[in-house]
C-alpha cells in the first residue's frame, strides 16, 4: 500500500473536497488559470477535442473540467444491439456479479446490496454483469447513458472519499460500497438498469441533467427521490450526469440481458460510446 493510500484513512476528507471545491468554483483568473494550465501541463489533456478548445476562455476550473467536447468527437456503437460505454477513461474491472458480489481486485470484494444501499434494489442484480471505469483527471467528465431509460429513483448513499486510484482500489478493502455515491435507478425494455456515480477524494460534486446537483454538501443519511411517473427518458449515449473532479462510474446489468464485449480486461482504455456489451437477444 502506498504512503498515499495510507494516509487517506486518516485525512479529513470532506475538508479536503469542501476545499478542492471552493479552489474549483473560484472565478479568480490567477486562480483557475494556474489549476488549468497544471492539470493540462500533468495530464496531457488534449484540448483538441473540446467543444471549446481555449483553456483560457474558461471562468473556472470545474466549467473547463466538466467542459463539453466537440459534436463528432465520440460517436455511439453502430450496432444496435450495443449497449454503450458511458465514459472515457480505463476499465477498472468487469465481469459477472457473482452470487450478489462484485470484483474489486485481487483479494478484494463488495456486494452489490452494499454498493446500491439496499438489498432488495441489489437481487435483479445477484447473478448479472458489471462495469467498473475509471475516470482520470484527462478524461472528459460527463456520463453518459449506455442504453435508453426511464429514470425511476435516485439513491445518494453518503460514505467516505478515498481515492479511486489503483493503488486504494486494490488496497482499500470494499472501496466503491464505502464511498460517498449517487445510485441512478433505470428502467429500460431488457429490465432495470444502474449507473453508480461513485464520489473519490478531492471530488467536489455530482451533477445531473435532470436535476443538477446531487452532492453538495456531503451527507449523513441516506436520500431517496422518486421520479416514477415523471417521464424522465434519457436516450442510449444521452448525457446523464458529471462529475466536478475525476471519479468512477460503475454499470449494473440484471442476468441473462447481455453479454460484456470479450476484449474489455482491467486497465483497457475505454472511449465513450463503445461497445460495452451486447443483448442477447
Amino acid at each position: 500500500m502506498s504512503l498515499l493510500t495510507s494516509l487517506t484513512y486518516v485525512l479529513p476528507h470532506r475538508f479536503l473536497s469542501s476545499l478542492a471545491r471552493r479552489l474549483a468554483y473560484s472565478t479568480s483568473p490567477g486562480v483557475s488559470r494556474w489549476l488549468i494550465d497544471t492539470v493540462t501541463r500533468k495530464f496531457n489533456v488534449d484540448l483538441g477535442e473540446a467543444a471549446n478548445p481555449d483553456p483560457l476562455s474558461y471562468p473556472s476550473f470545474n466549467a473547463f473540467f466538466t467542459r463539453a467536447l466537440r459534436p463528432g468527437a465520440r460517436v455511439a456503437d453502430a450496432d444496435p444491439r450495443a449497449l454503450l460505454m458511458p465514459a472515457d477513461g480505463h476499465i477498472s474491472q468487469c465481469g459477472p456479479i457473482e452470487d450478489g458480489r462484485i470484483f474489486q481486485a485481487k483479494g478484494q470484494s463488495f456486494t452489490a446490496a452494499e454498493l446500491l444501499g439496499d438489498a432488495a434494489d441489489a437481487e435483479p442484480f445477484r447473478h448479472g454483469v458489471f462495469a467498473t471505469v475509471y475516470l482520470s483527471p484527462r478524461d472528459y467528465h460527463r456520463v453518459h447513458m449506455p442504453w435508453t431509460g426511464t429514470l425511476r429513483e435516485t439513491v445518494h448513499v453518503p460514505g467516505r472519499l478515498f481515492s479511486v486510484g489503483t493503488d486504494a482500489v486494490a488496497n482499500v478493502p470494499r472501496l466503491f460500497a464505502r464511498n460517498e455515491r449517487l445510485v441512478c435507478h433505470f428502467d429500460t425494455d431488457f429490465g432495470p438498469m444502474v449507473s453508480v456515480m461513485v464520489g473519490a477524494l478531492l471530488v467536489s460534486g455530482v451533477e445531473t441533467v435532470w436535476s443538477g446537483e446531487e452532492i453538495p454538501a456531503y451527507g449523513t443519511a441516506i436520500t431517496r427521490k422518486d421520479y416514477r411517473g415523471k417521464g424522465i427518458t434519457l436516450e442510449r449515449f444521452a448525457e446523464m450526469a458529471r462529475f466536478n473532479y475525476g471519479s468512477t462510474v460503475i454499470v449494473l446489468l440484471p442476468q441473462g440481458v447481455a453479454t460484456l464485449v470479450p476484449e474489455l480486461k482491467a486497465e483497457s482504455p475505454v472511449r465513450l460510446g463503445q461497445a460495452l456489451a451486447k443483448l442477447r437477444q
